[in-house]
Protein backbone atom coordinates (compact mmCIF):
# COMPACT_ATOMS: atom_id res chain seq x y z
CA UNK A 1 0.00 0.00 0.00
CA UNK A 2 1.24 3.50 -0.84
CA UNK A 3 0.74 5.83 2.13
CA UNK A 4 1.25 9.57 2.39
CA UNK A 5 2.58 10.31 5.88
CA UNK A 6 2.01 13.83 7.19
CA UNK A 7 3.36 15.67 10.22
CA UNK A 8 1.57 19.02 10.29
CA UNK A 9 2.87 21.85 12.47
CA UNK A 10 1.53 25.37 12.87
CA UNK A 11 3.56 26.73 9.94
CA UNK A 12 5.09 23.62 8.40
CA UNK A 13 4.27 20.18 7.00
CA UNK A 14 6.75 17.31 6.82
CA UNK A 15 5.79 14.47 4.50
CA UNK A 16 6.93 11.10 3.24
CA UNK A 17 5.34 8.95 0.58
CA UNK A 18 5.98 5.31 1.49
CA UNK A 19 5.31 2.00 -0.22
CA UNK A 20 4.61 -0.22 2.79
CA UNK A 21 4.90 -3.42 0.76
CA UNK A 22 8.69 -3.11 0.66
CA UNK A 23 9.10 -0.25 3.18
CA UNK A 24 10.37 2.00 0.40
CA UNK A 25 10.38 5.81 0.78
CA UNK A 26 9.37 6.98 -2.69
CA UNK A 27 9.57 10.69 -1.85
CA UNK A 28 9.90 13.01 1.11
CA UNK A 29 9.92 16.71 1.79
CA UNK A 30 8.74 19.66 3.78
CA UNK A 31 6.64 22.78 3.36
CA UNK A 32 7.89 25.66 5.51
CA UNK A 33 6.68 29.17 6.31
CA UNK A 34 3.02 28.36 5.64
CA UNK A 35 1.00 31.56 5.77
CA UNK A 36 3.73 33.67 4.19
CA UNK A 37 4.41 34.85 0.66
CA UNK A 38 7.90 33.33 0.80
CA UNK A 39 6.84 29.78 1.72
CA UNK A 40 9.23 27.01 0.64
CA UNK A 41 8.49 23.46 -0.48
CA UNK A 42 11.51 21.15 -0.48
CA UNK A 43 10.91 17.87 -2.32
CA UNK A 44 13.22 14.86 -2.60
CA UNK A 45 11.98 12.07 -4.89
CA UNK A 46 13.78 8.74 -4.74
CA UNK A 47 16.84 8.61 -7.00
CA UNK A 48 16.15 12.11 -8.35
CA UNK A 49 17.46 15.58 -7.57
CA UNK A 50 16.06 17.56 -4.68
CA UNK A 51 14.05 20.60 -5.71
CA UNK A 52 12.85 23.76 -3.96
CA UNK A 53 9.72 25.71 -4.82
CA UNK A 54 9.21 29.19 -3.36
CA UNK A 55 5.81 30.84 -3.44
CA UNK A 56 2.77 32.01 -1.54
CA UNK A 57 1.21 29.22 0.49
CA UNK A 58 -1.39 30.78 2.74
CA UNK A 59 -2.75 27.78 4.62
CA UNK A 60 -2.54 24.02 5.14
CA UNK A 61 -5.13 23.30 2.47
CA UNK A 62 -2.99 25.00 -0.17
CA UNK A 63 0.15 23.36 1.24
CA UNK A 64 -1.34 19.87 0.86
CA UNK A 65 -2.40 20.80 -2.67
CA UNK A 66 1.25 21.67 -3.43
CA UNK A 67 2.46 18.38 -1.95
CA UNK A 68 0.03 16.35 -4.06
CA UNK A 69 0.95 18.38 -7.15
CA UNK A 70 4.69 17.77 -6.73
CA UNK A 71 4.06 14.04 -6.19
CA UNK A 72 2.22 14.10 -9.54
CA UNK A 73 4.81 16.24 -11.34
CA UNK A 74 6.03 14.67 -14.62
CA UNK A 75 9.59 15.73 -13.85
CA UNK A 76 9.81 15.41 -10.09
CA UNK A 77 6.87 13.22 -9.10
CA UNK A 78 6.58 9.54 -8.25
CA UNK A 79 2.95 8.84 -9.20
CA UNK A 80 0.81 9.44 -12.29
CA UNK A 81 -2.61 9.72 -10.63
CA UNK A 82 -3.99 10.76 -7.23
CA UNK A 83 -5.58 7.34 -6.89
CA UNK A 84 -2.09 5.94 -6.26
CA UNK A 85 -2.23 7.63 -2.85
CA UNK A 86 -4.08 4.77 -1.18
CA UNK A 87 -4.14 6.14 2.37
CA UNK A 88 -2.93 9.04 4.51
CA UNK A 89 -1.30 8.62 7.92
CA UNK A 90 -1.15 11.59 10.27
CA UNK A 91 1.10 12.16 13.24
CA UNK A 92 -1.25 13.50 15.92
CA UNK A 93 0.42 14.71 19.08
CA UNK A 94 -2.25 14.22 21.72
CA UNK A 95 -4.83 11.48 22.05
CA UNK A 96 -5.42 12.11 25.75
CA UNK A 97 -6.96 9.14 27.54
CA UNK A 98 -9.21 8.53 24.52
CA UNK A 99 -6.79 6.69 22.24
CA UNK A 100 -4.43 3.90 23.19
CA UNK A 101 -3.77 2.81 19.60
CA UNK A 102 -3.63 4.20 16.09
CA UNK A 103 -7.10 4.57 14.55
CA UNK A 104 -9.00 5.11 11.32
CA UNK A 105 -10.16 8.73 11.25
CA UNK A 106 -13.94 9.04 11.32
CA UNK A 107 -16.07 12.05 12.21
CA UNK A 108 -16.18 10.77 15.79
CA UNK A 109 -12.40 10.38 15.95
CA UNK A 110 -11.89 13.86 14.50
CA UNK A 111 -14.19 15.29 17.16
CA UNK A 112 -12.24 13.48 19.88
CA UNK A 113 -8.99 14.98 18.57
CA UNK A 114 -10.67 18.39 18.73
CA UNK A 115 -11.79 17.66 22.28
CA UNK A 116 -8.13 17.13 23.21
CA UNK A 117 -7.02 20.52 21.86
CA UNK A 118 -6.95 21.87 25.41
CA UNK A 119 -4.23 19.33 26.22
CA UNK A 120 -2.13 20.25 23.14
CA UNK A 121 -3.19 23.74 22.02
CA UNK A 122 -0.09 24.24 19.86
CA UNK A 123 -0.10 20.84 18.16
CA UNK A 124 -3.55 19.33 17.73
CA UNK A 125 -5.02 22.29 15.76
CA UNK A 126 -2.49 22.04 12.89
CA UNK A 127 -2.84 18.23 12.98
CA UNK A 128 -6.59 18.75 12.45
CA UNK A 129 -5.95 21.22 9.62
CA UNK A 130 -3.92 18.56 7.84
CA UNK A 131 -6.72 16.02 8.20
CA UNK A 132 -9.31 18.47 6.89
CA UNK A 133 -7.08 19.51 3.98
CA UNK A 134 -6.74 15.85 2.93
CA UNK A 135 -10.51 15.44 3.07
CA UNK A 136 -10.71 18.33 0.60
CA UNK A 137 -8.02 17.19 -1.83
CA UNK A 138 -8.23 13.42 -1.39
CA UNK A 139 -11.95 12.76 -0.85
CA UNK A 140 -12.80 9.17 -0.06
CA UNK A 141 -9.16 8.25 0.71
CA UNK A 142 -8.86 6.63 4.16
CA UNK A 143 -6.94 8.57 6.78
CA UNK A 144 -5.47 7.30 10.04
CA UNK A 145 -4.18 9.00 13.18
CA UNK A 146 -1.06 7.78 14.98
CA UNK A 147 -0.73 9.43 18.40
CA UNK A 148 2.47 10.48 20.17
CA UNK A 149 0.82 9.69 23.49
CA UNK A 150 -0.69 6.28 22.66
CA UNK A 151 2.34 4.13 23.52
CA UNK A 152 2.39 5.49 27.07
CA UNK A 153 -1.29 4.91 27.89
CA UNK A 154 -0.55 1.60 29.64
CA UNK A 155 1.53 3.23 32.36
CA UNK A 156 0.30 2.24 35.85
CA UNK A 157 -1.50 4.88 37.96
CA UNK A 158 1.47 5.24 40.32
CA UNK A 159 3.53 6.41 37.33
CA UNK A 160 1.02 8.73 35.66
CA UNK A 161 -0.75 10.36 38.62
CA UNK A 162 0.60 13.55 40.18
CA UNK A 163 0.48 14.39 43.89
CA UNK A 164 -2.34 16.88 43.44
CA UNK A 165 -5.92 16.44 44.68
CA UNK A 166 -7.37 13.46 42.83
CA UNK A 167 -10.47 15.53 42.03
CA UNK A 168 -8.33 17.72 39.73
CA UNK A 169 -7.22 14.66 37.78
CA UNK A 170 -10.83 13.55 37.37
CA UNK A 171 -12.02 17.03 36.44
CA UNK A 172 -9.24 18.20 34.11
CA UNK A 173 -7.43 14.95 33.20
CA UNK A 174 -4.20 16.27 34.72
CA UNK A 175 -1.77 13.37 34.58
CA UNK A 176 1.46 12.21 32.94
CA UNK A 177 0.81 11.50 29.27
CA UNK A 178 4.31 11.30 27.84
CA UNK A 179 5.30 12.00 24.24
CA UNK A 180 7.66 10.69 21.55
CA UNK A 181 5.68 7.46 21.94
CA UNK A 182 5.97 6.45 18.30
CA UNK A 183 9.75 6.77 18.47
CA UNK A 184 10.09 4.91 21.79
CA UNK A 185 7.84 2.16 20.45
CA UNK A 186 9.82 1.80 17.21
CA UNK A 187 13.33 1.70 18.67
CA UNK A 188 12.40 -0.65 21.53
CA UNK A 189 10.85 -3.16 19.12
CA UNK A 190 13.77 -2.77 16.75
CA UNK A 191 16.22 -3.37 19.63
CA UNK A 192 14.54 -6.68 20.42
CA UNK A 193 14.66 -7.68 16.75
CA UNK A 194 18.37 -6.79 16.43
CA UNK A 195 19.21 -8.83 19.52
CA UNK A 196 17.07 -11.76 18.40
CA UNK A 197 15.06 -11.60 21.61
CA UNK A 198 11.34 -11.55 22.37
CA UNK A 199 10.56 -8.04 23.62
CA UNK A 200 8.39 -9.58 26.34
CA UNK A 201 11.63 -10.86 27.90
CA UNK A 202 13.43 -7.51 27.96
CA UNK A 203 13.74 -4.48 30.22
CA UNK A 204 14.61 -1.58 27.92
CA UNK A 205 15.37 2.10 28.47
CA UNK A 206 15.06 4.26 25.36
CA UNK A 207 16.58 7.74 25.23
CA UNK A 208 15.10 9.92 22.48
CA UNK A 209 17.49 12.86 22.52
CA UNK A 210 16.91 15.80 20.22
CA UNK A 211 15.75 19.40 20.55
CA UNK A 212 12.92 17.75 22.47
CA UNK A 213 14.16 14.89 24.63
CA UNK A 214 12.62 12.12 26.70
CA UNK A 215 13.48 8.79 28.30
CA UNK A 216 11.11 5.83 28.58
CA UNK A 217 11.13 2.68 30.71
CA UNK A 218 9.80 -0.22 28.64
CA UNK A 219 9.19 -3.45 30.52
CA UNK A 220 8.14 -6.47 28.45
CA UNK A 221 7.21 -4.19 25.55
CA UNK A 222 5.03 -1.88 27.65
CA UNK A 223 5.90 1.71 28.53
CA UNK A 224 5.76 1.80 32.34
CA UNK A 225 7.15 5.31 32.81
CA UNK A 226 8.47 8.23 30.78
CA UNK A 227 10.11 11.55 31.56
CA UNK A 228 7.76 13.93 29.74
CA UNK A 229 4.56 14.60 31.64
CA UNK A 230 1.29 16.48 31.26
CA UNK A 231 3.12 18.47 28.60
CA UNK A 232 6.47 17.94 26.82
CA UNK A 233 8.02 20.44 29.26
CA UNK A 234 8.74 17.97 32.07
CA UNK A 235 11.79 15.78 32.40
CA UNK A 236 15.17 16.23 30.72
CA UNK A 237 16.82 19.54 29.94
CA UNK A 238 16.05 20.17 26.26
CA UNK A 239 16.98 22.59 23.51
CA UNK A 240 14.83 25.42 24.82
CA UNK A 241 12.68 23.70 27.48
CA UNK A 242 13.46 23.87 31.17
CA UNK A 243 12.65 20.26 32.09
CA UNK A 244 12.32 19.30 35.76
CA UNK A 245 12.34 22.16 38.28
CA UNK A 246 10.72 23.19 41.55
CA UNK A 247 7.14 24.22 40.61
CA UNK A 248 7.32 27.04 43.18
CA UNK A 249 9.81 28.74 40.85
CA UNK A 250 6.95 29.56 38.48
CA UNK A 251 5.20 31.94 40.86
CA UNK A 252 8.52 33.16 42.30
CA UNK A 253 9.92 34.19 38.90
CA UNK A 254 6.58 35.63 37.80
CA UNK A 255 6.52 37.83 40.89
CA UNK A 256 10.14 38.97 40.63
CA UNK A 257 10.05 39.64 36.88
CA UNK A 258 6.39 40.73 36.74
CA UNK A 259 5.62 38.20 34.02
CA UNK A 260 2.20 37.24 32.69
CA UNK A 261 1.14 33.61 32.31
CA UNK A 262 1.96 33.64 28.60
CA UNK A 263 5.35 35.26 29.23
CA UNK A 264 6.23 32.67 31.87
CA UNK A 265 5.11 29.90 29.55
CA UNK A 266 7.38 31.28 26.81
CA UNK A 267 10.30 31.55 29.24
CA UNK A 268 10.04 27.88 30.23
CA UNK A 269 9.39 26.55 26.72
CA UNK A 270 11.40 28.81 24.40
CA UNK A 271 14.11 30.59 26.40
CA UNK A 272 15.35 27.91 28.81
CA UNK A 273 17.11 24.56 28.40
CA UNK A 274 20.46 24.39 26.61
CA UNK A 275 19.86 27.85 25.17
CA UNK A 276 18.97 29.47 28.48
CA UNK A 277 21.83 27.95 30.47
CA UNK A 278 24.55 28.35 27.84
CA UNK A 279 23.46 31.68 26.42
CA UNK A 280 24.88 30.32 23.16
CA UNK A 281 22.58 27.89 21.37
CA UNK A 282 19.93 25.20 21.63
CA UNK A 283 21.98 23.03 19.25
CA UNK A 284 24.15 20.42 20.97
CA UNK A 285 26.72 20.60 18.18
CA UNK A 286 27.28 24.29 18.90
CA UNK A 287 27.30 23.63 22.65
CA UNK A 288 30.09 21.09 22.20
CA UNK A 289 32.08 23.49 20.04
CA UNK A 290 31.71 26.24 22.67
CA UNK A 291 32.89 23.80 25.35
CA UNK A 292 36.10 23.19 23.38
CA UNK A 293 36.73 26.93 23.48
CA UNK A 294 36.43 26.93 27.27
CA UNK A 295 32.89 28.34 27.53
CA UNK A 296 31.85 27.52 31.11
CA UNK A 297 28.13 28.12 30.58
CA UNK A 298 28.15 25.75 27.62
CA UNK A 299 29.84 23.20 29.87
CA UNK A 300 27.13 23.71 32.52
CA UNK A 301 24.42 23.14 29.91
CA UNK A 302 26.09 19.96 28.67
CA UNK A 303 26.62 18.64 32.18
CA UNK A 304 23.00 19.28 33.22
CA UNK A 305 21.75 17.60 30.05
CA UNK A 306 23.81 14.43 30.47
CA UNK A 307 23.41 14.29 34.27
CA UNK A 308 19.63 14.25 34.04
CA UNK A 309 19.69 11.47 31.44
CA UNK A 310 21.95 9.46 33.75
CA UNK A 311 19.56 10.04 36.69
CA UNK A 312 16.55 8.85 34.71
CA UNK A 313 18.40 5.74 33.57
CA UNK A 314 19.20 4.87 37.18
CA UNK A 315 15.66 5.58 38.31
CA UNK A 316 14.06 3.53 35.55
CA UNK A 317 16.43 0.60 36.07
CA UNK A 318 15.32 0.64 39.71
CA UNK A 319 11.64 0.93 38.74
CA UNK A 320 11.88 -2.10 36.44
CA UNK A 321 14.10 -4.11 38.76
CA UNK A 322 16.92 -4.31 36.26
CA UNK A 323 18.02 -3.38 32.76
CA UNK A 324 18.86 -5.40 29.65
CA UNK A 325 19.08 -2.78 26.89
CA UNK A 326 19.83 0.95 26.64
CA UNK A 327 18.94 2.60 23.31
CA UNK A 328 20.09 6.01 22.07
CA UNK A 329 18.05 7.66 19.31
CA UNK A 330 17.09 11.11 18.03
CA UNK A 331 19.42 13.73 16.54
CA UNK A 332 21.65 14.02 19.62
CA UNK A 333 21.35 10.41 20.73
CA UNK A 334 22.34 9.13 17.31
CA UNK A 335 25.10 11.63 16.53
CA UNK A 336 26.80 12.87 19.71
CA UNK A 337 29.65 10.59 20.70
CA UNK A 338 30.37 12.83 23.68
CA UNK A 339 26.82 12.74 25.06
CA UNK A 340 26.68 8.93 24.90
CA UNK A 341 30.12 8.70 26.51
CA UNK A 342 29.20 11.02 29.38
CA UNK A 343 25.82 9.37 30.01
CA UNK A 344 27.39 5.90 30.23
CA UNK A 345 30.42 7.00 32.25
CA UNK A 346 30.76 5.24 35.63
CA UNK A 347 27.64 3.16 34.99
CA UNK A 348 29.39 -0.20 35.28
CA UNK A 349 27.55 -0.86 38.56
CA UNK A 350 24.36 -1.06 36.45
CA UNK A 351 26.05 -3.32 33.91
CA UNK A 352 26.54 -0.54 31.35
CA UNK A 353 29.96 -0.53 29.67
CA UNK A 354 30.41 1.52 26.51
CA UNK A 355 33.08 0.45 24.01
CA UNK A 356 35.11 3.61 23.21
CA UNK A 357 35.93 2.64 19.63
CA UNK A 358 32.43 1.43 18.75
CA UNK A 359 31.00 4.64 20.21
CA UNK A 360 33.36 6.87 18.21
CA UNK A 361 31.54 7.12 14.88
CA UNK A 362 28.78 4.51 14.55
CA UNK A 363 26.67 4.33 11.40
CA UNK A 364 23.11 3.12 11.11
CA UNK A 365 21.97 0.55 13.66
CA UNK A 366 24.92 -0.34 15.85
CA UNK A 367 25.86 -2.01 19.12
CA UNK A 368 28.09 0.27 21.21
CA UNK A 369 28.65 -1.82 24.33
CA UNK A 370 31.80 -3.72 25.23
CA UNK A 371 31.90 -7.52 25.23
CA UNK A 372 31.81 -7.59 29.05
CA UNK A 373 28.83 -5.22 29.32
CA UNK A 374 25.81 -6.90 30.89
CA UNK A 375 23.55 -4.26 29.31
CA UNK A 376 23.43 -3.98 25.53
CA UNK A 377 23.93 -0.35 24.47
CA UNK A 378 22.51 0.35 21.01
CA UNK A 379 22.33 3.23 18.54
CA UNK A 380 19.11 2.94 16.57
CA UNK A 381 17.99 5.73 14.21
CA UNK A 382 14.32 6.35 14.81
CA UNK A 383 11.79 6.03 12.00
CA UNK A 384 8.45 7.42 13.16
CA UNK A 385 7.24 7.93 9.60
CA UNK A 386 7.61 4.24 8.82
CA UNK A 387 5.63 3.35 11.96
CA UNK A 388 2.86 5.72 10.89
CA UNK A 389 2.82 4.26 7.37
CA UNK A 390 2.77 0.64 8.57
CA UNK A 391 0.05 1.32 11.18
CA UNK A 392 -2.04 3.10 8.55
CA UNK A 393 -1.68 0.27 6.02
CA UNK A 394 -2.60 -2.34 8.63
CA UNK A 395 -5.67 -0.43 9.82
CA UNK A 396 -6.94 0.30 6.31
CA UNK A 397 -6.38 -3.25 5.10
CA UNK A 398 -8.28 -4.64 8.08
CA UNK A 399 -11.11 -2.19 7.49
CA UNK A 400 -11.30 -3.11 3.82
CA UNK A 401 -11.35 -6.82 4.72
CA UNK A 402 -14.13 -6.14 7.20
CA UNK A 403 -16.21 -4.43 4.54
CA UNK A 404 -15.49 -7.17 2.01
CA UNK A 405 -16.57 -9.87 4.44
CA UNK A 406 -19.72 -7.93 5.30
CA UNK A 407 -20.42 -7.44 1.59
CA UNK A 408 -20.59 -11.15 0.93
CA UNK A 409 -24.05 -11.19 2.47
CA UNK A 410 -25.22 -7.97 0.87
CA UNK A 411 -25.81 -6.51 -2.60
CA UNK A 412 -22.85 -6.25 -4.94
CA UNK A 413 -23.57 -2.53 -5.17
CA UNK A 414 -22.09 -1.90 -1.71
CA UNK A 415 -19.31 0.69 -1.75
CA UNK A 416 -16.58 1.30 0.80
CA UNK A 417 -16.52 4.92 1.94
CA UNK A 418 -14.11 6.60 4.30
CA UNK A 419 -14.26 9.98 5.99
Amino acid sequence: MKVLVLNCGSSSIKYQFIDTKNKDVLAKGMVERIGMSSAVLTHQPKEKEKIKIVGEILDHTIAIEYVIAVLLSPNHGVIKDKSEIEAVGHRVVHGGETFSDSVLITDQVLQAIKDNIELAPLHNPPNIKGIQACKTHLPGIPQCAVFDTAFHTKMPPHAYLYGIPYALYKKYKIRRYGFHGTSHRYVSKRAAQLLGKDISQLKIITAHLGNGASVAAINKGVSVDTSMGFTPLEGLLMGTRVGDMDPALVTYIMGKEELSLSEMNALMNKHSGLLGVSGESSDMREIEEAMKEGNKRAQYAFDIFTYRIKKYIGAYAAAMGGLDVLVFTGGIGENSTLVRQKVCENMEFLGIELHPRLNENPQGEAELSSVSSKVKVLRIPTNEEMVIAMDTAEIVEKQMQKFQNAGKNEDDSNEIKFN
